[in-house]
């Protein structure tokens, strides 16, 4: 480290340094795939504990919500960086739209399945027995044909279309509904007073990545430094938000969504440490953002063997390992919580 002779000849050198790192900021958005959450955490971490200001980068966070377009927004050159996901990805390659995946922050989808306490259903086959599937048609679609798949008592006729109203669930003890493992089982316990039996679909078979950042692969091609900026600053702010003091970035979570409260965050936070949404897997040794080709080959070939794909797609055209699994933060993982 570098010492000085003067107090006054390191005050001006602090002066110089910080008006030059000034200077130096590339200003950058980054558009998220939903209203300002826990999932976020990271980002608005690296944000309010200057994460990103230390690695050189003035963020913008642009949070998406129900009328959200920031895909739309990253195709069409208005942000830099967005909240993708694995099948929009691999769909972007079977239409030649040019996006890259730099990064998967989440090794495992939040995506769940829930059942009464009650029901009798206790394995994750046992939810074909269900009266009724309350499913999302993006549900149907992707996750709901793996299942028909995986287990072939699951039938169509037994789906009805998800309202995000968690009323005919509740009011069915015989129904599976799905949710996201970080909100709807938190929801449903206050309404009722009980608390639903989850089933993380990552932990039965479907693990596609999750909250990935896709950049436009021209606009890569010119940035790649301010990329690996992006993605290195965006790791330390995962770290940081997970284990340490977050409450800055939750004061600039419920700025951008007011509706969040301190018990949604806090839930939040446990279960993506519970289930290892973060930090389990390749993430362990790679670090919170590893990728690897053949998690991206496996979902790829999992999902065109249910008519999800086309056939012969080059899935690598989706994505890049060459920003990630490095072990960058892997030491900021505190003893108690290391998986």
């Amino acid at each position: 480290m570098t010492s000085f002779t003067t107090l006054a000849g390191a005050g001006a050198m602090a002066v110089a340094l910080t008006a030059s790192a000034a200077m130096a900021q590339d200003a950058v958005s980054f558009g998220t795939n939903w209203l300002a959450q826990a999932e976020h955490g990271g980002y608005y971490q690296a944000v309010a504990d200057g994460t990103y200001e230390k690695y050189g980068l003035d963020v913008t966070i642009r949070q998406g919500g129900p009328q959200g377009a920031n895909r739309s927004l990253l195709i069409g050159g208005q942000i830099d960086f967005y909240m993708g996901g694995m099948t929009t990805a691999i769909d972007a390659v079977a239409q030649e739209i040019p996006t890259l995946t730099i990064a998967s922050i989440f090794q495992k989808d939040p995506q769940i399945l829930m059942a009464h306490p009650d029901s009798g259903m206790d394995t994750f086959a046992d939810l074909a027995d269900a009266s009724k599937y309350i499913l999302s048609k993006d549900g149907f679609i992707s996750y709901f044909s793996w299942m028909k798949s995986a287990y072939p008592e699951f039938v169509d006729e037994k789906y009805e279309p998800y309202t995000f109203n968690p009323a005919p669930f509740i009011a069915d003890p015989m129904a599976i509904q799905q949710g996201y493992l970080t909100s709807e089982p938190y929801e449903i316990e206050k309404q009722t007073g009980w608390t639903p039996t989850v089933f993380l679909l990552a932990d039965n078979g479907f693990q596609p990545y999750s909250t990935t950042i896709e950049v436009m692969k021209p606009w890569y091609d010119e940035n790649q430094d301010v990329a690996k900026r992006f993605v290195e600053a965006s790791i330390i702010g995962w770290y940081n938000y997970l284990y340490g003091d977050n409450t800055a970035a939750n004061e600039l979570i419920q700025k951008d969504n007011p509706e969040m409260t301190d018990g949604q965050l806090a839930y939040g936070l446990e279960k993506m440490k519970e289930y290892g949404i973060l930090v389990s897997g390749d993430s362990v040794g790679g670090g919170i953002g590893c990728m690897t080709d053949a998690r991206w080959e496996d979902f790829y070939n999992q999902m065109q063997e249910v008519g999800m794909f086309e056939a012969g797609l080059d899935v690598s055209k989706a994505y890049t390992t060459d920003l990630v699994c490095k072990g960058l933060g892997t030491d900021l993982v505190t003893q108690e919580d290391d998986m």
